[in-house]
């Protein structure tokens, strides 16, 4: 426990920068205990230090590293150090990375076994942009790769939204803490993550969402990438800041094409313009990343439709007549039934219906969606088809 003090010790104190930080770790070997227990004299001794760092690090107080222990103990959230080994390499390896994570959700995933998208876009996308990040993001995460953005609204909000809807794993890294949701209009998509996936900060409980911490994040959101795709951004935007941050990681880059005319696109234009990659279908993506993940990748192309934002679309499959001796389910007596659980079986009455269309058509979490068609498949109640297609297995009577 000890140790986790002193990270965080070291994590909060002012005026000691990230490569200073770095530097002091490389000064005592990695041993936090000696860091923490150094006077002046040994600090100045570390390349870069400054005598205002210096100063800053005899404060010995661990109060403030005590409370973020009881905040993270009371908000379920794992602290994981740049020495841990679920901290991942790649992040590890940037110029300057955060000493502490603060995670929520699922398990940390091995990060650098997973072919790892970053997807940004600007608070202002265009319905276009709204429309194809979402598709792409869909797509990504069927033929699995993990999905990461800032949950922020617009471009990010549209990324998360389409990975959650094809049931794969999206971390979100935000720019407070964990028990302040911001925007307030993603909530739901906040309590979603939090559930089917990952939320990371290095932020601890109680900060707030700061203007300024957004352009800093965003070095986190690219450093556990492979890539990071621009869905839409104009010339000013914190998405290019993203992007930027991408490439002096040494990451690729790709960007989805945009009208010439629409101010929306200038700024993510301007990158395919200086070399980002062009995303025409999502193979433009995977195809430079399924050598070296081949057991990460699904190739789901065969009987579906490749192109990406147009061509042709896949046949749509006839719907099979219902049999006739299906079992009659009278909504109006006893059935125990939960609210989500009638919702979903009315928006199915007589059709076949996709997870996305359905999640759209009830207007519930995506969670809770799930958790509902799990209790009706298990009550032989609705049935489910290829290609995350469900449909009645009982005839409704009201």
């Amino acid at each position: 426990m000890a140790a986790l003090q002193y990270w965080l010790w070291l994590s909060q104190l002012p005026r000691v920068n990230s490569q200073m930080k770095l530097a002091l770790l490389s000064h005592f070997n990695g041993d936090l205990d000696s860091l923490y227990h150094a006077d002046r004299a040994e600090y100045m001794l570390v390349e870069g230090m400054t005598r205002p760092a210096a100063e800053s690090l005899e404060n010995k107080s661990l109060g403030g590293a005590d409370k973020i222990l009881g905040d993270c103990d009371r908000l379920g959230l794992q602290v994981v150090t740049i020495q841990d080994s679920a901290y991942p390499y790649r992040l590890r390896n940037i110029y300057d990375p955060p000493m502490v994570l603060y995670a929520q959700g699922r398990k940390i995933p091995r990060m650098d076994d997973e072919v790892a998208i970053a997807m940004v876009g600007s608070r202002r996308v265009s319905a276009y942009g709204m429309e194809m990040g979402e598709k792409l993001a869909y797509q990504l995460a069927s033929q699995g790769a993990v999905i990461v953005s800032g949950l922020a609204a617009g471009g990010d909000a549209c990324a998360h939204r389409g990975a959650l809807r094809a049931g794969g794993f999206t971390i979100a890294v935000i720019g407070g803490g964990h028990d302040i949701v911001y925007p307030k209009e993603n909530r739901f998509l906040y309590e979603d993550i939090a559930v089917k996936g990952l939320i990371l900060s290095e932020y601890p409980p109680g900060t707030e969402h700061r203007g300024g911490h957004f352009p800093v994040r965003n070095r986190i959101i690219s450093g556990l990438c492979l890539a990071t795709v621009v869905i839409e951004a104009p010339l000013a935007s914190g998405t290019l800041i993203t992007a930027n941050h991408a490439l002096e990681q040494g990451r690729d880059v790709f960007a989805i094409p945009g009208h010439m005319d629409d101010s929306h696109c200038t700024g993510s234009n301007r990158l395919l313009r200086d070399g980002a990659g062009v995303i025409t279908d999502v193979w433009d993506i995977l195809n430079h990343y399924v050598g070296q993940y081949p057991h990460k990748i699904r190739d789901v192309r065969r009987g579906e439709a490749r192109r990406f934002g147009g061509g042709e679309e896949a046949p749509a499959q006839e719907k099979k007549p219902a049999p006739p001796d299906l079992p009659v389910l009278d909504l109006a007596g006893e059935h125990g039934l939960s609210g989500d659980q009638l919702q979903i079986l009315r928006a199915l009455n007589g059709r076949t219906v996709q997870l996305d269309d359905l999640i759209d058509e009830t207007q519930l979490p995506t969670q809770r969606v799930l958790s509902a068609l799990t209790m009706l498949q298990l009550e032989q109640r609705v049935s489910e088809e290829s290609g995350k297609r469900f449909s009645l297995a009982v005839t409704l009577e009201n």
